[in-house]
């Protein structure tokens, strides 16, 4: 069962800027998505059916550990994962309870 990967403006924003200081990010992002999209509980859970996947961008040198991180939503009954954040480690270490 395949889900519906929908990702909001803001996160597109913040992609956007991401893929500009790391171009190989794209590549890599393209590689979640099919996951995300066959299995949308893959990551670690937040609580409130949010999850977040640890990336490492390639591009940057280094591993998962200082790559990058992304926070989605899924909603099962529709099939759905909301991407609602993404954001290089060594900018943002953590998301508070507040932002999700």
């Amino acid at each position: 069962m395949n889900y519906k990967v929908i990702s909001l403006f803001a996160f597109e924003k913040q992609l956007k800027r991401l893929c500009r200081k790391y171009p190989s990010l794209k590549i890599e992002f393209a590689n979640i998505l099919e996951q995300l999209s066959s299995n949308p509980e893959f990551g670690t859970p937040l609580g409130q059916n949010c999850f977040k996947i640890r990336i490492s961008v390639s591009s940057k040198g280094k591993g998962k550990r200082s790559g990058a991180r992304i926070i989605f939503h899924t909603i099962t009954k529709e099939e759905t994962v909301y991407l609602l954040s993404i954001f290089d480690k060594s900018e943002k270490t953590n998301i508070t309870d507040k932002e999700l």
